[in-house]
């Protein structure tokens, strides 16, 4: 009796190689995003939370018992903290996001399970797989981000008004850029930091990259924190890639104070195309060893 076997169909379908891996890359988004879909109320949650209660106690809380940031300028300083914190908070959901989407799940999958293996056998080159879990941490961060802004806009007290201003092109483009960054930036993450120190990564590089993050400040008032003439903390933040995250949404949300454009735009391409490299080169020495 005859054996059916299956054959490798790609060849005799006259299928290059490119279009394989596309074909393939195509199927571990679909996955990714149908992943997502399932679980779109724990996504929703994880998304809203931390925003919801940084604009619900600063901006809510704060100024019903007086306490309110910048209260000494009455209502029109505690609305200009608001126009500040609005784009900070949009910032660290987008960097949040990146870590949550692309490193935690890394840390799981090159932990004992070793499920990475079965992307690593996709007809694709290693690389593209990598790429395919920043493509998909970036689409999660556009996502959150169109969360977050509603809820950060609209969550204040009826004496605040956070002062929006939306500019187009400067959003447009930042979005994606920054989504592709923080994505990134969980590929280095969660290929270079050990599963059982991923809560000590929380503490030492998550948390000083928020609080440094220009979060709740803008950076060009740093300028005052000085040791003689040197404005030291101004310089020091500029390692952080938040701070560009969040100036460059100060520019695209609001008519604040912030960083020149013609410096956040090369330095996020820059920062992007770095971790992208090491985030790569980072996951093919996990996936081959």
């Amino acid at each position: 009796m005859a054996t059916n076997i299956l054959a490798y169909q790609g060849a005799s379908r006259g299928r290059t190689t490119a279009q394989a891996s596309r074909e393939a890359f195509i199927a571990l988004m679909q996955r990714d995003l149908a992943v997502l879909k399932k679980n779109l109320g724990e996504f929703i949650g994880r998304t809203v939370i931390q925003p919801f209660l940084l604009v619900f106690v600063f901006l809510y809380v704060f100024p019903q018992i007086g306490q309110g940031i910048g209260s000494r300028g009455g209502s029109a300083g505690e609305s200009a903290f608001a126009s500040i914190l609005v784009a900070g908070v949009v910032g660290i959901s987008i960097m949040f996001q990146g870590i949550q989407a692309v490193a935690l799940p890394l840390s799981t999958e090159f932990g004992y399970t070793k499920e990475i293996e079965d992307r690593a056998l996709a007809p694709m080159p290693v690389w593209l797989v990598a790429v395919g879990k920043v493509a998909a941490g970036a689409v999660q961060g556009l996502i959150a981000a169109a969360i977050v802004f509603p809820i950060a806009a609209v969550v204040h007290s009826k004496s605040v008004h956070a002062h929006l201003a939306l500019h187009w092109p400067y959003l447009l483009t930042l979005l994606p850029l920054t989504c592709v960054m923080c994505a990134s930036l969980g590929l280095v993450l969660g290929t270079r930091v050990e599963p059982r120190h991923i809560p000590a990564m929380f503490g030492f590089i998550v948390l000083p990259m928020t609080f440094l993050g220009g979060t709740y400040y803008a950076w060009t008032v740093l300028s005052h924190v000085k040791v003689g003439s040197v404005a030291w903390l101004q310089i020091l933040v500029l390692v952080n890639p938040l701070i560009y995250v969040t100036e460059g949404f100060r520019a695209a949300l609001t008519r604040s104070p912030h960083m020149h454009l013609y410096a956040i735009y090369p330095i996020l391409l820059a920062i992007t195309a770095l971790l992208l490299w090491q985030g790569i080169k980072g996951f093919r020495k996990r996936v081959l060893i």
